[in-house]
C-alpha cells in the first residue's frame, strides 16, 4: 500500500524556526574599564561617607568631650598635616618594611611547614595540631618571652611577627591540600605526574584557594602582632605607627592619636584591595567562578 507523504504544517515550522533563532541571543559586551572601576567604587565611597556620618553623629551628641573623642575634620587635618610634615609616611613607611620582612620569612617558612605536613601523614598526626595551637595563642603572649630572648631590638618585634602569621600561613595551604578532589590526584599520576612535577603541576595549583585564604588571614595576624610589638618595644631614633600612637597617647594628643589610627586602618584596606582581593579575583576567574559580562 502506497504511503502519503504530508507536507509540514507551515505555522509549525515557523515556531521551531523561532525557536532555533531564539538559541542564537547576542552576548552583552563587557563592560567598559571605567564602567567597572566605578562599579568597585561606589560601594566603598559609601560605606566610607556612612562611616564618617555615624562618627560625626557620636561627636554631636557629646558623649566624649571633642578634645578626647574628635571629629572627622580635625582628625582629617592633623592627618593632612603630618603627611605634609613628613613624620607620618616616615613612620608608616618604617612600619612597612617591618611588615614586609617579617610577613616575608613567614611566608617561607609557612609555606614549607603547610606543604610538609599536608603530604606527611607522621608529621600531620605529630605536629598537625600544635600549628592551630600556635595561631590561637594571643600575640601578647609571647612579648615577654620575645624581650627575654632578643631584648628590646627589631629581632623581638619581627620573632612575633613570624610566629604570628607563619601558623595561619600553614593552615591554610593544609586546608587547601586536604580539599583537592582524589580524582584529580589520579588524574595526574595516570598523565604522568611524579615527584615534584605533581606539585608544581596537580597540588599547588589545585590548593591556591585555601592557600590565599591562609595568606590573608596570615597578613591579617602579621599587621596585628607587628603594631602590638611596636606599642611595647620601642626602638630609639626609629620612628615607626606604633611608636607614633603610643606617644601621642602619653602626650594626650587623642587628634593625633586617632589620625594614626585612621592611617594604620587605611593601610590595611589598601593592601587587601591591592594585593589579596586582585589575587582572589585571579583564582576565581581561573576556575570559572567570576561572571566577566557583569
Amino acid at each position: 500500500m502506497p504511503t502519503t507523504k504530508t507536507k509540514p504544517d507551515p505555522d509549525v515550522l515557523d515556531v521551531e524556526l523561532a525557536g532555533l533563532d531564539a538559541l542564537d541571543v547576542p552576548i552583552a559586551p563587557a563592560p567598559s574599564k571605567a564602567r567597572r572601576i566605578w562599579a568597585v567604587a561606589w560601594p566603598k565611597l559609601a560605606a566610607v561617607g556612612i562611616f564618617f556620618l555615624l562618627w560625626q553623629s557620636v561627636v554631636w551628641v557629646h558623649w566624649k568631650p571633642s578634645y578626647i573623642l574628635p571629629g572627622p575634620v580635625p582628625v582629617l587635618k592633623e592627618l593632612w598635616h603630618g603627611v605634609q610634615s613628613g613624620a607620618l609616611p616616615k613612620a608608616a613607611a618604617n612600619t612597612m618594611q617591618r611588615a614586609a620582612i617579617g610577613y616575608g620569612i613567614a611566608l617561607l617558612i609557612g609555606s614549607t611547614v603547610g606543604m610538609a605536613v599536608a603530604r606527611s601523614k607522621v608529621l600531620r598526626t605529630a605536629i598537625g595540631s600544635m600549628i592551630t595551637g600556635l595561631q590561637t595563642m594571643p600575640t601578647i603572649a609571647w612579648f615577654p618571652l620575645a624581650i627575654v630572648l632578643f631584648g628590646l631590638k627589631e629581632s623581638a618585634i619581627l620573632f612575633v611577627v613570624i610566629l604570628g602569621a607563619a601558623p595561619a600561613i600553614a593552615n591554610g595551604i593544609i586546608t587547601g591540600v586536604d580539599h583537592i578532589p582524589p580524582v584529580l590526584l589520579r588524574a595526574g599520576r595516570v598523565l604522568g605526574a611524579r615527584g615534584l612535577s605533581t606539585y608544581r603541576h596537580v597540588i599547588i595549583p589545585a590548593c591556591l584557594p585555601g592557600y590565599v585564604a591562609g595568606l590573608k588571614q596570615g597578613w591579617a595576624f602579621a599587621w596585628r602582632s607587628l603594631l602590638a610589638g611596636e606599642l611595647l618595644v620601642i626602638i630609639a631614633k626609629k620612628p615607626s605607627l606604633g611608636v607614633r600612637l603610643e606617644l601621642m597617647h602619653q602626650q594626650a594628643d587623642y587628634v593625633a592619636m586617632v589620625a594614626t589610627m585612621v592611617t594604620i586602618f587605611v593601610i590595611g584596606v589598601v593592601v587587601d584591595s591591592l594585593f589579596f582581593a586582585r589575587f582572589e579575583r585571579a583564582i576565581r576567574g581561573r576556575w570559572g567562578l567570576v561572571d566577566h559580562a557583569t
